[in-house]
């Protein structure tokens, strides 16, 4: 075997023991115990979602900056995410900032199809294309502002929103189907909440607070109205 054969060995074994420990250390941990979500995160390889520079970061326990001042989110956040909306082969899915990629390549295996809308086009370009080399082809990626939702693919089964909003945003959750679940995490830093909002009728939901933590605001996202006194 020559030194190249051996140095690309060791960096596929390395890649592999921090994709295990990731599962086993950080999302285990979080409480994400569901077989399916675990199994997901085992195949999609992360480490190719990530510049090549990042490739010893993209298993850690941080949120990697992907440009635009933008961040790729925690694998543990992501585990949360997708556990708690249980997606089915059959759902139509939203995605809010593409960002690298990445969590639409998870929500992709696991539903029919996804839509994702990022406003900054260099990021879903380069998401595109490590979808592309994926062979993930039940993606749509728009360039777009998503904040208050996509209504030109909607009505969806599951809306996702990759970064926090000051306020719930309830014209996307109009979007949904009955039966449809959409994440956000909703307030001001530094107390932020992580919901759930299930539409159970034509005019009624039911929202469901999961966890809290802190997650940089989404662009143009409408803020809460400030009193002065």
């Amino acid at each position: 075997m020559t030194q190249t054969a051996k140095a690309v060995e060791s960096a596929q074994f390395n890649i592999g023991e921090a994709r295990f420990n990731m599962i086993e250390q950080q999302i285990r941990t979080w409480e994400v115990l569901d077989p399916v979500v675990l199994a997901v995160l085992d195949a999609v390889p992360r480490e190719k979602f990530v510049a090549e520079s990042q490739v010893g970061l993209a298993f850690a326990d941080v949120e990697l900056p992907i440009g635009e001042g933008q961040t790729m989110l925690s694998p543990k956040l992501e585990g949360r995410i997708l556990q708690a909306l249980n997606i089915k082969k059959t759902d139509k899915v939203l995605l809010v900032g593409t960002g690298s990629g990445y969590l639409a390549a998870l929500l992709a295996t696991l539903a029919q199809h996804v839509h994702a809308v990022e406003i900054y086009p260099t990021l879903s370009n380069a998401a595109q294309y490590r979808l592309q080399a994926q062979g993930i082809h039940n993606t749509t990626l728009y360039v777009a502002d998503g904040v208050n939702g996509f209504a030109a693919a909607a009505p969806y089964d599951v809306i996702v929103f990759a970064g926090s909003l000051p306020l719930r945003p309830l014209a996307a959750e109009k979007m949904l189907n009955v039966g449809g679940r959409l994440f956000a995490v909703v307030g001001e830093s530094p107390i932020m909440e992580a919901t759930v909002t299930e539409r159970v009728g034509e005019t009624s939901f039911r929202h469901e607070t999961i966890f809290e933590t802190c997650l940089p605001v989404l662009e143009n996202a409408p803020q809460a109205s400030k009193f002065a006194f």
